[in-house]
């Protein structure tokens, strides 16, 4: 069976871009558009790794990720944070976490396998 990956995102084009890369990788992409909903579907099914966008509402991107790494169930899931600001992965560095990867969008193909590699591999 294919890996779950997560794809967070509240942009219906990217997470549409992303199935499609994703199964033709190999992987059986679950979207969801809201970090609400997301860390539902976490706690019921946990993925094998998350995509995640940070300017999303109702909460952050970041709120996601603490919400997800304060659930003991949770807090083990590789994450790769997808965003268009270049002063995220100066946000990332104070929490010295090694399951926290990020890609700037638009992302290649190439980079999000290689991304995607680096935690599942």
């Amino acid at each position: 069976m294919s890996p779950k990956i997560l794809v967070v995102d509240d942009e219906q084009p990217v997470l549409q871009v992303l199935e499609i890369i994703l199964k033709k990788l190999g992987y059986e992409p679950i979207l969801c558009e809201n970090g609400i909903d997301a860390l539902q579907l976490v706690r019921r099914e946990p993925p094998a790794l998350i995509l995640l966008d940070i300017n999303m509402t109702p909460i952050t991107g970041w709120e996601f990720l603490k919400r997800l790494r304060d659930d003991p169930k949770c807090k083990e899931i590789p994450v790769i944070v997808l965003t268009v600001s270049t002063s995220v992965e100066e946000g990332m560095a104070p929490m010295h976490d090694p399951l926290l990867g990020v890609l700037n969008k638009p992302v290649t193909w190439s980079e999000l396998k290689t991304g995607i590699e680096q935690f599942l591999s």
